[in-house]
């Protein structure tokens, strides 16, 4: 079994503190942009699961600098902790969607901080255009470039379900095209969309064990207030796992998953004032620790059921 620090699965805390010494904390930032699935240009109700915010209900203020909004984040960081690293995270709706001169400027005002170590970058796979990679490859040469992508699903039925918008051969192009930029990838995962088995779900994970990706976001689906999700849940209620379940799941998937790929999230964060489901997730603490029990006592590690 390898071993990664005190857990059964490579972290991302783990590859950060071997990094860098020390704990990284993401600050979360908006940028002011919106998205193509908003503005008409691939649709407008945007994803079916997306809030109002565009899934950056922790970032910062669009009305402020994104040096202002870096500011405010240490100070809320520095109330509970004393801490010396950070992560720029611009989250909120399709962070390289606008003009390339100005997602240039966005990024280098986020880096000129010293503090900042590295770039994360939340968009879609369909929003990377030659001269948006111009711009990231020109960063990714002063400080690391983190691009996350929003895949959620390999799944045709589940993809149109949620109003994804693009194909399959977008995302592989995305991530060819970031990788020979030498441009770390992330992929974002969506685990219990309505009507996917587990197995669809594993399915995703050995699809993207064999992608050139470096991190993965194993994210539970939330059923947040003012959705057009929500809207179906309430009309016709759709199986939400439990913790157990859930756990008992994320066991099989982490087994499954290639041992090279860093972990970054195993369940996800939604707003207390907008979670309708499951509600057990807002106790992170709780659902982490009966992971780690779970994955000891069942003697499960990342990559076990993993074979080339």
């Amino acid at each position: 079994m390898n071993r990664w620090g005190e857990k059964r699965y490579h972290s991302l805390d783990y590859d950060l503190k071997n990094t860098y010494g020390e704990k990284v904390y993401k600050i979360t930032l908006n940028g002011g942009m919106t998205c193509p699935n908003r503005d008409g240009t691939v649709g407008t109700g945007g994803c079916i699961f997306c809030s109002s915010k565009g899934s950056g209900d922790f970032a910062g203020s669009a009305s402020r600098s994104i040096s202002e909004q870096i500011t405010r984040g240490k100070q809320d960081l520095r109330k509970k902790r004393p801490v010396h690293s950070y992560i720029a995270y611009f989250q909120a709706f399709t962070n390289t969607y606008a003009p390339a001169a100005r997602l240039e400027e966005l990024y280098l005002e986020a880096i000129q901080d010293p503090e900042v170590k590295i770039l994360s970058i939340a968009t879609r796979p369909d929003c990377l255009g030659d001269d948006v990679l111009e711009v990231l490859d020109r960063i990714n040469q002063i400080k690391p470039v983190w691009v996350e992508l929003g895949l959620q699903t390999i799944h045709p039925a589940a993809a149109s379900y949620i109003r994804r918008g693009y194909t399959l051969s977008i995302f592989e192009k995305a991530v060819r095209d970031l990788r020979g930029l030498g441009i770390t990838v992330i992929v974002h995962t969506i685990f219990y969309l309505p009507g996917e088995s587990q197995e669809e779900m594993l399915n995703t994970i050995d699809y993207l064990n064999d992608m050139d990706i470096q991190g993965i976001k194993l994210q539970l689906l939330h059923i947040l207030r003012d959705t057009d999700l929500a809207a179906d849940y309430a009309r016709q209620p759709f199986h939400v796992p439990d913790m157990m379940e859930y756990i008992q799941f994320l066991g099989t998937c982490i087994a499954r998953l290639n041992p090279r790929i860093t972990i970054h999230r195993l369940t996800g964060d939604g707003p207390e004032e907008l979670l309708i489901a499951p509600l057990w997730t807002s106790n992170k603490r709780t659902v982490l620790n009966t992971l780690h029990r779970h994955l000891k006592e069942q003697d499960i590690w990342q990559g076990k059921e993993y074979h080339d």
